[in-house]
C-alpha cells in the first residue's frame, strides 16, 4: 500500500483528490454524493481527518505514494464545484492532469466503477462546473455507479434520492476499490487501475 499517515516534510501539494457532492446533512446518503462516500472511504483508509475549512471545501491532507495530496470535499453544492477546484488549483498551481475527480454516474449500475483520464462532462453538473470554470477537460476522473434512473422519475429527483441498504453496501465495496485506484492514478499506473477497476 503506499498509504501513509497525514503531513509530511515533502514539500507543497502535488494533487488533489476531490469528491463531489452536496454538503447539507440531508444529502448525506443520497446517490449524487457517491464522491463525499469515497473521499469518506480514503480518509478512513489513510486515518486523516478530512475538517478543514479551506478552498470553499472541507480539506485533509495525507501522502500518497509519496506524494502530498489534499482530499477535497466542495461545499458549494454540486453546480457550483468548479468555484472549489480551481481555487484549490490556483493556490497550489496544479495542472488538471494532477486533479482527480470522483464523481456520480447515472449510466453504470451501483457498485460499478470507471476511470477515464479525460473528456466532457457527460452531463454532470459537478463536473461541467469544473471545466467550465477551469477551462480544461483534461481531468482524471472517477465515476461511481449509483444506478440508471427509472423512467417514472425526475433526473433531479432520481439523483438526490437515497441509496437502499443494499445498495449503500455496494457503493461502499466500491469505494474501497476506488481509494486504491487513486493510489495508482497519483502513481502514474492509470493504465493498471483502469485495466483493473473499469466496469
Amino acid at each position: 500500500m503506499f498509504f501513509r499517515k497525514q503531513e509530511s516534510r515533502i514539500g507543497g501539494v502535488e494533487f488533489l483528490v476531490v469528491g463531489l457532492g452536496n454538503p447539507d446533512r440531508k444529502y448525506e446518503n443520497t446517490r449524487h454524493n457517491a464522491g463525499f462516500v469515497t473521499i469518506d472511504a480514503l480518509s478512513d483508509k489513510l486515518q486523516v481527518k478530512v475538517d478543514r475549512i479551506k478552498y470553499k471545501s472541507l480539506c485533509g491532507s495525507a501522502v500518497i505514494g509519496g506524494k502530498k495530496v489534499l482530499l477535497m470535499k466542495p461545499s458549494t453544492y454540486m453546480n457550483n464545484s468548479g468555484a472549489a477546484v480551481t481555487e484549490a488549483m490556483n493556490f497550489y498551481k496544479i495542472p488538471p492532469q494532477n486533479v482527480i475527480v470522483i464523481l456520480d454516474d447515472i449510466s453504470l449500475d451501483v457498485g460499478k466503477m470507471r476511470i477515464r483520464r479525460k473528456g466532457s462532462d457527460g452531463g454532470h453538473n459537478g463536473m461541467k462546473s469544473i471545466i467550465y470554470l477551469s477551462g480544461s477537460d483534461q481531468f482524471p476522473r472517477i465515476k461511481m455507479g449509483v444506478g440508471s434512473k427509472p423512467a417514472q422519475w425526475d433526473l433531479a429527483d432520481w439523483v438526490l434520492s437515497e441509496f437502499t441498504s443494499s445498495e449503500a453496501k455496494m457503493l461502499s465495496e466500491a469505494a474501497d476499490k476506488a481509494c486504491h485506484a487513486v493510489e495508482l492514478m497519483i502513481t502514474d499506473n492509470i493504465d493498471k487501475a483502469m485495466n483493473l477497476y473499469n466496469s
